[in-house]
């Protein structure tokens, strides 16, 4: 089954300085058919003005991954860690037994993320931060692992969640095809960050969201240059 959700039904939410649409029920958008993808239970899609961002606030028991589109973001935390992720990098925090953390765009110009929220396979862990750059270019050939807590992706140079899941990240040329297998009682959600494809032959425009489930595969071709972002988790 392929659910496509075209980015003008998401819901969302502008606060002057924030701008956000979200994939899956959040803060003030309520929709009960929308409330979760398998484990994958958040992706807003953020744009965030220069010179702002979210105070800090806490968050317990989630895994939470942050894919900078455009522009950067600078993270803080009561752990210590202080990091900026520019665009096409990554940072992972596990909020486990709770942290207290902050993000800004303290850059000139718009920052735009996705921000991703797994709900992990136990509770009570340890938190952790870490950020990584992944140059694009090792992804003309197909998904790059950007996180995972998925067996075997150990040695991949992944930063790690504390999820039997993976969040991962293709580059594609217009005309250029990606085939990616889906286990049975897995479940995939990809957003292109940019430019346009389609899915085993349905038709999936920027910033659309496509929920894949009981597929074998996923046929993924760009229609135009895209750069496409992607969570693999359990079904249920």
């Amino acid at each position: 089954m392929i659910d496509i959700r075209p980015f003008k039904s998401l819901g969302g939410a502008e606060h002057g300085w924030l701008k956000a649409r979200h994939h899956f029920s959040f803060a003030h958008y309520h929709d009960p058919s929308r409330m979760n993808w398998g484990k994958l239970r958040v992706w807003n899609d953020d744009e965030i003005a220069a010179g702002t961002g979210f105070d800090p606030h806490p968050h317990r028991d989630m895994e939470i991954i942050t894919y900078v589109r455009d522009g950067a973001i600078t993270h803080r935390d009561n752990m210590g860690n202080e990091g900026r992720t520019e665009a096409g990098d990554v940072q992972i925090m596990s909020a486990g037994t709770g942290v207290v953390h902050s993000e800004y765009n303290l850059e000139d110009d718009t920052t735009r993320i996705f921000q991703i929220w797994i709900i992990p396979d136990r509770r009570g862990a340890k938190p952790n931060w870490g950020a990584k750059r992944f140059p694009k270019e090792q992804r003309e050939a197909g998904f790059e692992v950007l996180a995972s807590g998925r067996p075997g992706d150990e040695g991949s140079g992944a930063l790690p969640i504390n999820v039997d899941g993976a969040v991962l990240a293709a580059t594609l040329k217009a005309g250029q095809t990606v085939v990616q297998p889906l286990a049975k009682g897995r479940a995939a959600y990809l957003v292109p960050a940019r430019g346009a494809v389609t899915v085993n032959g349905q038709a999936v425009n920027r910033r659309d969201g496509v929920g894949i489930v009981d597929e074998a595969e996923i046929a993924i071709t760009a229609t135009e240059d895209a750069e496409l972002v992607m969570v693999e988790v359990a079904a249920e």
